[in-house]
């Protein structure tokens, strides 16, 4: 205002229209704040790249995570079946063994059941007098009787050796002591029952008489 109208209006009005006067902005000036309140700043290309290399770090670290959960889980089941296939091959094993020992133990007592005819077979070749030995009967006898045997060995069932043999509790059950001249103590001088073994185990003792 001019000093004139300075002079006219008292000094309380004067002083309310300054502040209106002041207080009051410009429409450009409106605008312009209005602008700056609705839009931000742009980023800078810093801050911009910062961003984007914040984001790949997070998605990397999320994928590996992710990688890592798989992988522990293929290892699970690899161990799974790493433990399925132990366990079926010790039940295979355990079943062979078992196969095994069924088969053996049966042969065993077929063995055992088929040797007293064993045993009949030599006690009547045995007892076929001198001058019937090349009959026809006895010589038939002969034949199954070697017959038999073959087809035991080929079994691998074999007889234990017995006189002249040292005592062997293993092999041998004394059922006597003896005097005798041509073995020493401690062998085996003469046998009562002829003993077998099934691939190297013993199917029956050997009945032996013992020099004392």
């Amino acid at each position: 205002m001019s000093e004139e109208i300075k002079k006219d209006v008292p000094e309380t009005e004067f002083n309310e229209a300054m502040e209106e006067e002041i207080c009051q902005e410009t429409p450009e000036e409106d605008a312009c704040e209005e602008q700056q309140d609705e839009c931000e700043i742009p980023d800078t290309q810093e801050e911009t790249d910062s961003k984007a290399d914040k984001k790949a770090a997070k998605k990397k670290l999320k994928s590996d995570k992710k990688q890592d959960a798989l992988k522990e889980k293929v290892e699970e089941l690899e161990d799974r079946v790493k433990r399925q296939m132990a366990e079926f091959e010790n039940f295979r094993k355990r079943t062979d063994r078992e196969k095994t020992v069924m088969f053996e133990t049966g042969a065993k007592s077929v063995i055992e059941k088929i040797l007293p005819v064993v045993d009949n077979f030599e006690r009547g070749l045995a007892a076929v007098p001198e001058d019937e030995k090349g009959g026809a009967f006895a010589e038939g006898m002969e034949m199954i009787y070697k017959q038999l045997m073959s087809e035991l060995e080929k079994m691998d069932v074999k007889p234990i050796p017995a006189v002249g043999e040292e005592f062997n509790p293993d092999f041998h059950n004394a059922v006597m002591q003896v005097e005798s001249e041509e073995y020493e103590s401690g062998i085996v001088a003469q046998e009562l029952q002829k003993g077998y073994t099934y691939r190297d185990s013993v199917v029956r003792h050997s009945m032996v008489a013992v020099v004392s």
